[in-house]
């Protein structure tokens, strides 16, 4: 029998995902438990993996994510329960490095066919920063529309000129894309080279509290020229010779139909788990 109480990670070792399966109406798992049987001890670190990546997926791919994701006060301790896509994930967003997070992600690989483990982690990281592009970039329209910025067009003309030396209609047309879409093509490094782009030539623009529309135009322009040598030098690429990725919507809808398999799924057959040892069987509701 498992101890809850437990900090030790080998007391889950010999334990399948399944034998931590708690039942009040539905099927949830404890956070305490997810956190050790992927090889974590340290619980402000398993929740900022929670809150900074698996409810930011949640969030990036329109899902909603509070009844997945509850925090449960356990006799004066908090933790977190978990639905089934929850821990899902959890573990797709975790160190794939740590051998129990390897292990976990090939047990969601083999129960899922809608998006592989193998393919999971960096697309859900593309999907996080697509967001906080999108983001920063409404945060830096905010700013240069303050500083005098009337026509965006050509403001965000002028970034897309310094990063990539040519216009994004050009560069669209030359990774056979629709132009509106760009980013939703990009690596996740290319993506994090606009995030980038976009957070420093908003404080550029606030530390030398430029104005007017020409300034501002010049301003993003020599940070994507930066930015341009920034990435050359990191991958030894331009940036518009970088590789076109798969389209996030399709990424979304696929997480999506994870969701709802997820939902589906019946309970697991005894046969179906990890052979344990009589007596063996983990705590069912802390008691």
């Amino acid at each position: 029998m498992v101890n809850n109480n437990s900090n030790s990670v080998e007391d889950y070792s010999q334990l399948s995902f399944e034998d931590f399966r708690q039942e009040n109406g539905a099927p949830y798992w404890w956070g305490t438990d997810i956190m050790k049987m992927i090889g974590l001890s340290d619980k402000k670190e398993f929740d900022a993996l929670i809150n900074k990546r698996a409810i930011a997926a949640y969030i990036a791919t329109d899902m909603e994510w509070q009844n997945d994701f509850r925090n449960y006060d356990r006799q004066g301790v908090t933790d977190w329960k978990l639905s089934r896509m929850a821990c899902y994930m959890i573990v797709m967003n975790a160190d794939p490095n740590i051998p129990q997070v390897a292990e976990a992600q090939f047990f969601f690989a083999s129960m899922t066919e809608q998006f592989l483990a193998t393919q999971a982690p960096e697309e859900i990281d593309r999907l996080i920063v697509r967001r906080e592009v999108s983001e920063a970039t409404k945060s830096l329209n905010s700013t240069a529309k303050q500083a005098g910025v009337i026509d965006f067009g050509k403001f965000t003309t002028a970034g897309y000129l310094g990063m990539y030396n040519m216009y994004h209609t050009r560069l669209a047309k030359q990774r056979n894309v629709p132009s509106n879409k760009l980013m939703d093509y990009m690596g996740r490094s290319e993506l994090a080279a606009n995030l980038f782009r976009a957070t420093m030539t908003e404080e550029k623009i606030k530390l030398e509290k430029l104005q007017g529309q020409k300034i501002l135009e010049d301003a993003h322009k020599e940070v994507g020229s930066q930015v341009r040598k920034m990435v050359k030098l990191n991958t030894g690429k331009n940036p518009e010779d970088l590789p076109v990725r798969r389209e996030l919507p399709g990424i979304k809808k696929n997480l999506k139909s994870t969701k709802k398999h997820m939902s589906r799924l019946e309970p697991i057959r005894d046969s179906q788990k990890n052979e344990i040892g009589e007596g063996d069987n983990p705590q069912k509701d802390g008691k």
